[in-house]
């Protein structure tokens, strides 16, 4: 116990001395403790309208020529007024507007974390103490996990080699810039990895059905992508209860086994579907309509022309993911980094041990199918992660990556540790100059940049 407890302290101190000056103070985009004052206030709309941060969205309410109103948005492809049940009026029937309301359209369970904060300063509350301490508490969560893989024979890591992992999704990730930003962006995906880590522990040999909806539900209403990593733990109840033996040998048995587990996993689950879609229909009249198509941003034009996921934005993405270096030269800065980040494998070059694995043991298809089911939505988004410094989509599965390298049996040789302690050292520079030393920083100014862009 004292060991999680120390773990959890080196987060704090680790995450609080870079975040250093934010600490004290809400970021410039608090979306979440907005939301939290105005559920404290009976509302899911923000009124009246925000005053910090980008990407709210907003519905506008018109006067139409036949007397009506509508709600919905202008569209700038084309001269209508897009509803929000879907219908598009000429913009000349529209007479008067009467006025825009602002939502938060981003998964709102992060929301919860906020309300102490917002019961004390309303939108004043600061939303940088309760990321840090949910980024604090994964280090402990990770070490949890690791060592219940070892248990289970699932990995052969020794606790020391488990403390180099726990490191390595910690430090050695894009998870440390993004756990001292505050902003909504990033404290999503700070709680994504916490509720990824509490879905792993809770899968592992179904152990624990019912903490895992609940954490997978959670997830889901937060990133929403991550709503994918439901086969982990439909699979391992499956394994524990004989798996394709008892399948041939007496299903009727193999299906009675099933369904304690995947009746624990499902009920909260559904219950937080079900609390979703009416969150949804209260803000945007559809339950499934969570309001990123309102989004307030630039990019409206080729969301309207290739909508929010498409197999256009899949080459930039990749490239996104994959491809993207640092920018050198002999004049200072010295270093630059695109806007649109650095490479996953370059942030966390430890993570190349993944793809050559000593050890296929019974996670490592599941852990690869909710890998790729989970990037997929990401890969496939109008949006790179645009503006960061590594691509912080990874967060989203880098839990089930670390799970993969646990069990993956690799000996964490020195050059091995070479490559978590460079990840270590790489994402320092990030966690330090992101959004502080923007010289380092380049929002255009090449033609690489222009066409991933776009």
């Amino acid at each position: 116990m004292r060991l999680y407890a120390a773990l959890f302290a080196v987060g704090l101190l680790a995450y609080g001395l870079v975040a250093w000056d934010r600490v004290w103070r809400p970021s410039s985009s608090p979306h979440f403790v907005y939301q939290a004052d105005a559920w404290l206030h009976g509302r899911a709309a923000i009124d009246p309208p925000p005053q910090a941060g980008d990407d709210w969205a907003q519905i506008e309410t018109v006067a139409l020529d036949d007397g009506t109103t509508a709600a919905g948005r202008r569209m700038v492809t084309r001269p209508a007024f897009r509803t929000l049940d879907g219908r598009e009026l000429p913009m000349a029937r529209i007479r008067q507007s009467l006025g825009k309301t602002a939502y938060v359209s981003f998964p709102p369970f992060p929301t919860v974390l906020m309300l102490p904060s917002a019961a004390l300063a309303g939108r004043a509350g600061n939303d940088m103490i309760p990321t840090l301490l949910v980024a604090a508490l994964i280090l402990p969560l990770a070490l949890l996990v690791l060592r219940r893989l070892a248990r289970a024979g699932l990995s052969r890591r020794s606790l020391a080699d488990d403390l180099w992992l726990v490191a390595t999704l910690a430090l050695g990730s894009v998870l440390w810039f993004s756990a001292v930003q505050g902003k909504v962006w990033y404290t999503a995906h700070v709680v994504g990895v916490a509720l990824a880590l509490v879905y792993v522990w809770a899968s592992i040999e179904a152990g624990h059905p019912v903490v895992a909806g609940l954490a997978l539900g959670a997830a889901a209403l937060t990133r929403t992508a991550m709503a994918f990593m439901l086969p982990l733990v439909v699979y391992e109840a499956w394994r524990m209860a004989g798996g394709l033996a008892a399948w041939r040998s007496d299903r009727r048995a193999l299906l009675r086994a099933l369904r304690r587990p995947l009746a624990g996993v499902a009920i909260p689950l559904v219950g937080f579907a079900i609390a979703g879609m009416v969150y949804n229909q209260i803000r945007f009249g559809a339950p499934t309509e969570f309001g990123h198509r309102y989004l307030h941003v630039r990019q409206q034009a080729q969301i309207e022309q290739y909508g929010l996921a498409s197999y256009h934005y899949f080459a930039r993405n990749l490239a996104v993911a994959f491809t993207l270096l640092p920018e050198l030269s002999s004049r200072p800065p010295y270093v630059q980094i695109s806007g649109h980040g650095l490479a996953l494998w370059f942030t966390t070059p430890v993570l190349a041990l993944v793809l050559w694995p000593r050890d296929k043991g019974p996670l490592h298809r599941p852990l690869w199918l909710c890998v790729a089911l989970v990037a997929l939505p990401s890969l496939l988004y109008q949006n790179s992660g645009w503006f960061q410094f590594g691509y912080r989509f990874s967060l989203d599965y880098l839990v089930l990556l670390i799970a993969l390298l646990a069990g993956g049996g690799r000996p964490l040789t020195r050059p091995v540790k070479a490559l978590i302690i460079a990840g270590v050292v790489i994402n320092l520079f990030g966690a330090i100059t992101f959004d502080r030393a923007w010289q380092f920083y380049r929002a255009a100014g090449n033609a690489y940049d222009v066409v991933v862009a776009h």
